[in-house]
């Protein structure tokens, strides 16, 4: 890959470096976090917790091409996904909705990349995938697009909860009618039985749920490490949807979901997504993410947009490292595994997401 080559993605612009760039590895990083929290746009995705549960769950390498000398002034952090079902190559994050690479204005762009592609052709990667860079220009294509939502909290529980929708309010209280109460944990069984509630979501999204080392990993570098909590929805004694929830900087991300579908009527989502909210704000959060929605997923989407959340778009870009070209994704739509895991008993589920997560990245 030239400088030529990659020139064409941009506009005119000078060639010359505007920040050494190098490439290091977190977890063995002296001080990393204490460098990450030099930056004010640092987020939980760039922590050393966040690389030891990838690491550590799916037998990934990072590679973090970052720059700055006693300062953080950029970082796009990648793991290594070594694969022989589905190849070798680097990503920005794996299971992360967006890393929000920081990286600078286009000449910057420019410097990073060409040093990520050389850096991958050298490790004989595929491709290499960067999620939701804010700094890309509009030139480069993109591989596929998401929608996000981030609720301002700086405001009063009671201002938040004034911008909520109406029928998220009427969900809210309805919950709480109906006897669901929900409670925050720092626990490690308060993860084991979020775990039990995910293989049931996952089922009925019809997908595998990730492996129960991932889960486990999240309570050891994330929740016990106090970065994060589990709330539970209980009903009559039954612990029925629950959330798992990261704070970080003063940005809070709501990472995942699970409910028994049995209760769906008692709205216990809602109730146990505001109780979320609420110990975000009391731990001093400014903002809560929602993560990303698939553009065909309306109910999803409004959903979220019904606690007041701004809504934005999430941008992916692959780089084909064979044919040195930006590239662009197939259209979205089910595919034929969602049927097979709609139907099959969760312990045979769980035996495929044990198997296969590490290779899908």
């Amino acid at each position: 890959m030239t400088f030529q080559i990659l020139q064409s993605q941009f506009s005119t612009i000078p060639t010359a470096t505007h920040k050494t760039w190098k490439i290091v590895n977190p977890l063995v990083y002296p001080g990393w976090d204490e460098l990450l929290a030099t930056h004010p746009d640092r987020s939980f995705f760039h922590t050393g917790s966040w690389a030891r549960v990838l690491s550590e769950s799916y037998r990934y390498r990072p590679h973090y091409l970052v720059a700055g000398n006693g300062t953080l002034d950029g970082i796009v952090p990648f793991m290594e996904i070594r694969s022989f079902l589905t190849g070798r190559r680097g990503v920005s994050l794996p299971f992360t909705d967006y890393s929000a690479s920081i990286i600078g204005g286009e000449p910057d762009v420019k410097d990073a990349l060409h040093m990520i592609i050389q850096h991958g052709k050298e490790s004989g990667w595929r491709y290499i995938e960067v999620r939701n860079p804010v700094s890309f220009p509009d030139s480069i294509p993109v591989f596929s697009s998401y929608f996000g939502h981030v609720l301002d909290l700086t405001g009063t529980e009671e201002s938040v909860k004034a911008n909520l929708r109406d029928s998220t309010k009427r969900n809210i209280k309805k919950a709480v009618k109906e006897g669901v109460t929900v409670e925050g944990f720092t626990t490690l069984e308060s993860i084991q039985e979020f775990y039990r509630l995910n293989c049931l979501t996952r089922k009925e999204h019809g997908l595998p749920p990730q492996p129960v080392l991932f889960f486990q990993k999240i309570y050891e570098h994330v929740i016990s490490r106090g970065f994060g909590f589990v709330a539970l929805a209980s009903y009559k004694g039954k612990n029925i949807a629950g959330a798992v929830c990261f704070h970080y900087g003063g940005k809070a991300v709501y990472k995942y979901g699970a409910s028994n579908r049995e209760y769906h009527q008692l709205r216990a989502n809602n109730l146990a997504m505001w109780e979320a909210i609420r110990l975000c704000i009391r731990q001093g959060c400014r903002s809560f993410c929602f993560g990303r929605t698939e553009p065909e997923n309306q109910g999803l989407r409004q959903f979220k947009s019904g606690w007041g959340a701004r809504e934005h778009t999430i941008r992916y870009y692959r780089y084909d490292l064979g044919t040195d070209t930006f590239v662009r994704g197939k259209p979205y739509g089910h595919a034929f595994y969602n049927r097979i895991f709609n139907t099959i008993p969760v312990p045979i589920s769980r035996v495929a997401g044990e198997i296969l997560y590490r290779h899908v990245g």
